[in-house]
């Protein structure tokens, strides 16, 4: 099967850090075919544009030299604003760490958000869970459309595997969801 369009998500930092990775091409390489979305916009839509976002429904997030004065840090996380899978999240942040940032608006402080743990499991503890969804917009169309999603589980502080190496009723998976068409 052609394909004429691929979804860009990649974290060039996270290649780096990644030596084992053996890609059969290179992102250089002049392919037939279209990106669909440059990894600029996926951190301009991530974390980068969360502290712009004021609402009921979203979590205060604060470009870290922007942290109010009056805001306790210990509700907050510290994310490194171009990173994946959760490298360079601090969660327990202090004044002294904000401080010694070598670029303190390339991060930013979101307060924490306490996920429930409801998901019954056989060895006692109940786990925590997300629900990621991903949408697509067709040129032409008026709205967005729901394509898939990304249960992720969690017995720890955080949600992905590097932070639930030592437990089990974690990881990742997919809801079933109502097609609007259906």
């Amino acid at each position: 099967m052609r394909i004429e369009r691929i979804y860009n998500r990649v974290i060039f930092d996270e290649l780096v850090r990644r030596p084992d990775l053996n890609l059969s091409f290179q992102f250089q390489d002049g392919l037939d075919m279209k990106w669909a979305g440059h990894p600029n916009w996926y951190f301009r839509i991530s974390k980068h544009s969360l502290p712009f976002l004021k609402t009921e429904h979203t979590s205060p997030a604060f470009f870290a030299d922007q942290f109010p004065a009056g805001e306790k840090i210990d509700n907050y996380v510290l994310k490194p604003l171009y990173s994946f899978a959760g490298l360079g999240v601090d969660m327990e942040p202090t004044c002294d760490k904000i401080s010694g940032l070598k670029n303190p608006h390339d991060w930013i402080l979101q307060k924490k958000v306490s996920y429930a743990a409801f998901v019954p499991t056989v060895e006692g503890p109940k786990s925590k869970a997300e629900i990621r969804m991903m949408f697509v917009w067709p040129e032409n169309d008026r709205d967005p459309i729901l394509v898939n999603n990304l249960i992720r589980m969690s017995q720890g502080k955080m949600m992905g595997v590097d932070f639930n190496k030592d437990k089990t009723w974690v990881g990742a998976s997919i809801a079933l969801h109502a097609c609007a068409e259906c």
